[in-house]
């Protein structure tokens, strides 16, 4: 079939496999755990190597990534940090999925911001090469390692880049290119993205609380989390989740604004969420739950009050999950994604930790503890650096 006899269909594109890596652990019962506890993986760290000044992040424990990379992946090829969080990722993601990663019919798509930033560094360059720190050469790296015979796409638009993945993966399936889709997101916390953000006095003074009337800044975190797609609806049924949840919709847009700073009326994340709940067929009222970006800045938890509220989701239960684990940059979209995936398997949703007081213009429905509640159509936002935006509706179906 030529490029010009593709067509897009509306067929569904359900999750077949989900994984997540961060502070809170290597596993999702790990994570639903301190989810449901409200435990926080959060911590204070002094290292001047890795923070030019002391703060509060989220790290994954360098120790237990070793040891279970050690015990889940026999490979005689030398991966990063990163990459390693990459791998364990999608191997467990795969467990029951069905899906044959070395065919040519699945892509792999990779989200970061930064990748292998800490090959910057001269003794790390050394030892893996220039060449490794390129974006796209990380995700070779990564899907030579299932020997999958595509070209991978690496999806880098600041904080929407795994929320922009999810999306082009079910576009590529519905489209008719691929049957299957792997959708890594994966950075981490280096001295050089530390810098970046405490030059801007965006790190904040304690754990972020998003939402909240005190919150002062983001906590910088770290991780990796998959998301693997298929358009084989028997094969979405082996993984023995239910209900099945596909990936209804999904949207996107631009603020036009200064470059670090978001649209001050919300009217361009707003016009992503519509363009999102037309493509699932959906509208505001069809919401149960809204997984918001929820960063704890002042002006991206403004912003989002004022998007929330013009698309009508007001009252929607909506939490933000960096109080947990942080906000974890190019993988955030797709980290914040499984947990939402956890909630709809689990029929339950997760306080925002750290929030107390509502400290936003809009009287949005802000979650401050954990519930129980079947969950049927849920949205997760995201919003970043050069005023990009994006949302994308996750569906369960009987």
């Amino acid at each position: 079939m030529s490029q010009s006899e593709y067509q897009r269909n509306d067929q569904p594109v359900f999750v077949t496999g989900h994984q997540m890596i961060t502070s809170l652990g290597f596993t999702i019962d790990e994570h639903i755990d301190s989810l449901r506890q409200s435990e926080t993986g959060i911590r204070w760290v002094e290292d001047p190597e890795l923070l030019p000044e002391p703060c509060y992040v989220s790290l994954v424990d360098q120790e237990k990534l070793t040891d279970r990379f050690a015990q889940r992946i026999d490979s005689g090829v030398s991966y990063t940090r990163l990459e390693k969080m990459a791998l364990l990722s999608i191997h467990d993601a795969l467990t029951a999925s069905g899906i044959d990663l070395a065919s040519s019919s699945t892509i792999f798509l990779f989200a970061t911001t930064k990748g292998n930033i800490d090959l910057l560094g001269a003794d790390q360059k050394e030892h893996f090469g220039e060449k490794r720190a390129y974006l796209w050469e990380t995700a070779r790296v990564i899907k030579d390692h299932f020997s999958n015979p595509n070209r991978a796409i690496t999806v880098s638009n600041a904080c929407v880049s795994g929320v922009l993945a999810i999306n082009t993966a079910a576009e590529l399936l519905r489209m008719g290119y691929y049957r299957h889709a792997v959708v890594l997101g994966a950075d981490i916390i280096s001295s050089f993205t530390a810098l970046g953000f405490q030059s801007f006095k965006a790190i904040g003074t304690t754990p972020c609380r998003p939402f909240d009337s005190q919150r002062d800044g983001l906590t910088l975190g770290e991780g990796a989390g998959t998301m693997i797609l298929t358009t084989d609806e028997h094969l979405a049924g082996t993984n023995g989740r239910e209900p099945l949840v596909s990936v209804a919709g999904g949207g996107s847009s631009n603020d036009a604004n200064p470059i670090s700073g978001p649209s001050r009326t919300g009217e361009e994340l707003n016009f992503a969420i519509k363009k999102a709940l037309d493509e699932a067929g959906l509208t505001a009222n069809d919401i149960d739950h809204l997984s918001a970006h929820g960063t704890a800045t002042e002006y991206n938890d403004e912003m989002e009050s004022k998007a929330f509220t013009l698309a009508g989701l007001q009252e929607v239960p909506t939490n933000s999950l960096k109080g947990y684990f942080g906000h974890t940059l190019g993988a955030a979209g797709i980290i914040e994604s499984v947990g939402l995936l956890a909630s709809m398997y689990n029929r339950e949703i997760y306080a925002t930790k750290g929030y107390q007081n509502l400290g936003v213009p809009k009287n949005i429905n802000i979650v401050d503890r954990y519930r129980q509640q079947s969950l049927r159509n849920c949205l997760k936002s995201g919003s970043g650096f050069g005023g990009s935006n994006a949302t994308v509706v996750f569906k369960a179906h009987d």
